[in-house]
């Protein structure tokens, strides 16, 4: 059993000094502190077959451990199902109201194990912890017809690109199922029309792979304003 984040499962699945190691011990892999979209997960269990069993967690020192993931097949990068002694709602970031299944909203959880305050913080209690006590967690996902949740992206981490939401961990995910790039980051650059646009900062493993490469793999794959229209910047690695 491994415990990983994001960047390290990027590393384990693209880089080949990892072939050097002897992994077949390893069979059940639990990935934390950001999500992990479902290629990463499925290029990471292709190139570990013995991994039996991978899931995301997700919790909060402010409700703890309030998502259970699910050791299922296949691959489905959720973070399980709310837990017993927990209740959750999805709701539309801009007018609160609950979305419809399948859609994307902040996730909300009350029950028995939240916080009751931060101490001495009356103000930021107010601010996470509505009237009915439903903590809003800043984290933006959708449940699927199972109950399965599944994490999108920080609410602050969002791209508004003409009043429409990017979440960067979306893009980041689908760029790096591209055979030619081994890690990538997405930001938000301002943009006077449009609000922001989208950037990609990309490491290559092809010194072949252009710019325009990039965004028409985007461009093909996900709606025009997640487009890679603020350009493409080639680095050699990101500072960890």
């Amino acid at each position: 059993m491994i415990f990983v984040v994001p960047p390290i499962l990027v590393f384990l699945t693209k880089h080949p000094v990892v072939s050097n190691f002897d992994m077949t011990s390893i069979e059940f892999v639990l990935c934390g502190a950001a999500p992990a979209g479902k290629d990463l997960c499925e290029e990471f269990v292709s190139r570990f077959p013995n991994v039996k069993f991978m899931c995301q967690g997700f919790g909060m020192t402010e409700i703890g451990f309030s998502h259970l993931p699910l050791l299922s097949r296949p691959i489905d990068a959720s973070c399980g199902i709310i837990a017993a002694a927990c209740e959750q709602k999805l709701v539309d970031i801009s007018t609160g109201k609950p979305v419809p299944l399948g859609e994307r909203g902040e996730i909300c959880v009350r029950g028995k194990t939240l916080m009751t305050e931060y101490l001495n913080k009356p103000e930021d209690t107010a601010e996470t912890i509505d009237e009915e006590g439903w903590l809003h967690t800043g984290d933006i996902g959708y449940m699927n017809e199972e109950g399965k949740v599944f994490i999108v992206d920080r609410l602050k981490e969002l791209i508004k690109v003409k009043g429409m939401q990017v979440a960067p961990a979306e893009v980041e995910d689908l760029l790096l199922s591209h055979p030619k790039i081994s890690d990538v980051a997405i930001v938000g650059v301002a943009d006077e029309r449009w609000g922001e646009r989208v950037r990609a900062f990309v490491v290559r493993n092809d010194k072949n792979l252009s710019g325009e490469e990039v965004r028409s793999f985007v461009a093909d794959k996900l709606s025009t304003f997640k487009h890679i229209s603020g350009g493409v910047k080639f680095v050699t690695e990101f500072p960890r």
